[in-house]
């Protein structure tokens, strides 16, 4: 593949990872009620969260932030990394898209280039509107915020349970170093469904991988450039539960779910139960059809799991060292959709099939 190819399936990466249509937002505002859909429609997460009053100055905003956090990586990579290396590596973390220049993906290149990738990865898979609140001198504003607390608890209990089993099973020789940086970038590339690799988790102890696998579903913070069903969701349906469980004790009570000390409405805690549905449907009808393979549970279950959350490797034949060319052109066709419902968050792209948005535009 020429230098020019790699270039442009990265930076398409870089383009998509933030919203094609966000970028055109903040190249050609819209005047109306127009913009506030648009930025609803590549909003990862259940809710919008306007930066400025003007929907355009959000969305400069957040590409300005985008791009300042590409070349910082970019630059902290010109010191371990080929220039053309370090410019597409940094476009494919942004986006978490996950390409890479060589086959053996990030295990191409030294432990101190790993480890600028998964600080990056971490990065990419924060809501972008906290990093605004910090450059505006709200630090601890952006500190308090309940999904990135939850999401940082997540990821550190990750890390120590995958290390302590990869240290009991011998993995890696036994060197802790070796160990918490693979742990922490695994984690990174799965929680952040960028896809990338430095180790074969596939061969990882049972334990290990079902954690991985746990991770794939969940995926980062609502609001940033990573897939899978966005922390937020999580928190907002496990509150839901908890309300409605104290609604059946105390049946006269009158109390809300909160998020970040704010009370959230009833139609968002519902579009939010009703994505988790769609979403769960959507899997499990997938891996119905892709289990016509014949391939065996793991492979089914995971491909799914990879591609619905737009991460990319999965587990046994689709492993990191594994990939999807045995599959059936059913099951591609499948797996092909589930990445484009994954990555347009499920209800833009089943409008494409309803017969009333066709009569309605016609």
């Amino acid at each position: 593949m020429t230098y020019c190819m790699k270039f442009w399936r990265c930076f398409t990466n870089w383009i998509g990872g933030m919203g094609i249509l966000v970028f055109m937002l903040a190249l050609m505002p819209l005047t109306g009620g127009s913009s506030v859909h648009i930025l609803r429609a590549e909003s990862t997460g259940p809710t919008v969260e306007k930066m400025t009053p003007k929907l355009s100055v959000t969305a400069k905003h957040l590409y300005l932030i985008y791009m300042g956090i590409t070349g910082l990586e970019m630059i902290f990579l010109l010191f371990g990394m080929a220039p053309f290396d370090a410019i597409v590596t940094s476009l494919a973390t942004a986006g978490t898209g996950g390409f890479s220049v060589w086959s053996d993906s990030m295990a191409h290149y030294s432990s101190y280039c790993q480890i600028v990738i998964t600080v990056f990865m971490y990065l990419f898979g924060i809501n972008f509107s906290l990093y605004y609140l910090i450059l505006t001198g709200k630090p601890l504003q952006a500190l308090k915020n309940e999904e990135l607390r939850v999401f940082v608890c997540m990821v550190l209990f990750a890390i120590g349970a995958i290390s302590v089993d990869l240290y009991l099973s011998g993995a890696f020789s036994q060197n802790i170093g070796d160990i918490l940086r693979h742990s922490a970038f695994q984690v990174a590339t799965v929680s952040s469904t960028t896809g990338f690799a430095t180790a074969d988790f596939n061969t990882w102890p049972a334990f290990s991988k079902t954690l991985m696998v746990g991770l794939m579903f969940i995926g980062s913070c609502a609001g940033s450039t990573a897939g899978g069903m966005k922390m937020s969701r999580i928190i907002l349906a496990v509150k839901a539960v908890k309300h409605d469980i104290h609604a059946l004790v105390h049946p006269r009570a009158v109390k809300s779910v909160r998020l970040n000390g704010k009370a959230v409405s009833e139609e968002i805690v519902n579009r939010t139960v009703r994505f988790l549905i769609c979403y769960l449907m959507i899997f499990v009808v997938s891996t119905v059809i892709v289990s016509l393979d014949g391939n065996d549970l793991e492979t089914g279950f995971t491909a799914v799991a990879a591609t619905l959350n737009n991460i990319g490797p999965g587990l046994s034949k689709v492993g990191p060292t594994g990939n999807y060319a045995g599959m059936t052109i059913l099951s591609k066709v499948v797996l092909i959709l589930d990445m484009l419902i994954g990555r347009l968050e499920i209800f833009p792209m089943l409008l494409l099939f309803s017969p009333s948005v066709w009569r309605k535009g016609r």
